[in-house]
């Protein structure tokens, strides 16, 4: 009877790990998918490891970047102006942002070419992404929000969707 308890306990605790890896690594999106660096200081690295020399210093959360290659705990990415290189995986943000690229932008009140304008964006300005659907996002910088044509911005798919 004893060696059926432990042999079911053992099953239970290989069951509840296997579980959460399952979980985890549904959580983690297949590159290339779009992110955003989530500290105010982060360098970006020649390789994947601390002893390969910086090449950028980035000084700016929330710039949306776009990873292309992992491996271990480094995440090759790319920024808005095409430059890659390796960051820590822990500098990485999962939050969506996006930056306005070309020409001054509109934010609208409504995902239409007719909608009023409620704001605009010179290229450069960051803001958060959500609500993205039919060539549309919701964009939000610093709570002055309004949507933007996907067109317009860099850190998001034209087809991509976001609640």
């Amino acid at each position: 009877m004893r060696r059926w308890t432990v042999s079911i306990a053992i099953a239970a605790c290989v069951g509840l790990v296997a579980g959460a890896q399952a979980q985890s690594n549904k959580d983690k999106p297949k590159p290339p998918y779009f992110a955003s660096i989530g500290a105010g200081k982060a360098r970006m690295r020649s390789g994947p490891g601390r002893s390969y020399p910086a090449t950028w210093l980035y000084v700016r959360a929330d710039l949306p970047v776009r990873v292309v290659d992992v491996f271990k705990d480094w995440r090759k990415v790319e920024d808005p102006g095409g430059t890659q290189g390796w960051m820590l995986g822990t500098l990485i943000s999962r939050t969506r942002t996006a930056v306005v690229q070309g020409a001054i932008t509109e934010l609208r009140e409504r995902p239409a070419f007719g909608a009023r304008v409620l704001w605009r964006a010179e290229p450069g300005v960051v803001g958060r992404l959500s609500q993205c659907a039919r060539g549309w996002c919701r964009f939000d910088v610093r709570g002055q929000a309004g949507f933007v044509e996907i067109s317009r911005l860099w850190g998001v798919a034209s087809e991509e969707t976001l609640p």
